[in-house]
């Protein structure tokens, strides 16, 4: 019985550490994700800055087939939209089973639309950083949702992200090709030109 006060004197101890370590692990969750939210804010900013000059570019310009790529400015922006709403919106947040734009529909799309569908992306990546920022790394398995041969697909949110940011900019340098072979001259659309 003389050591029940000891006890119980560590007990509340263990319990102060325990509430601490998990206050330093809520608080590091909540700077993963502010950091993910500023870090995927570069990626917006690259993207305003493509799409504002998109919008001096002529029209026949921005749909004007160039040979490699998604073949057009505007076929490729579309491609790079569907890739966020196909692997995040519809793979992790199962929002939609069919997140690809069909090809038929491409030729009526203008530059309001495309930025409309970009608004899109951006509320699905927030969604995704809200839902899944402290689990990117925690695997999801289940089939593609917009294939319809069964595929059975395990990856993380955080793999998921990371490629369709990477993605993004692959074509988005794709495009500035484009547009320099027809005798524009593009802004930087680097990260490194971004306003911290």
């Amino acid at each position: 019985m003389t050591y029940l006060p000891e006890f119980f004197s560590l007990l509340k101890v263990f319990s102060n550490i325990y509430r601490t370590c998990i206050e330093h692990v809520i608080i590091s969750v909540k700077v993963g994700v502010w950091m993910l939210q500023h870090e995927y804010g570069w990626v917006r900013q690259t993207r305003g800055t493509l799409l504002d000059f998109c919008g001096k570019v002529d029209s026949n310009h921005f749909t004007q087939t160039n040979g490699f790529g998604w073949q057009s400015v505007r076929d490729t922006l579309v491609h790079i939209a569907d890739c966020y709403v196909a692997w995040l919106g519809s793979f992790v947040l199962l929002k939609t089973n069919k997140p690809l734009t069909p090809r038929e529909e491409l030729h009526n799309l203008s530059l309001e639309e495309i930025i409309s569908r970009f608004d899109q992306v951006d509320s699905i990546v927030n969604e995704l950083i809200e839902q899944h920022g402290h689990k990117l790394n925690v695997p999801i398995e289940r089939e593609i949702p917009w294939r319809e041969a069964s595929e059975l697909v395990t990856i993380t949110p955080g793999k998921l992200l990371m490629h369709t940011i990477t993605h993004e900019f692959h074509h988005k340098g794709q495009i500035v090709a484009m547009l320099r072979q027809m005798g524009y001259e593009p802004p930087n659309t680097d990260v490194l030109g971004t306003e911290d």
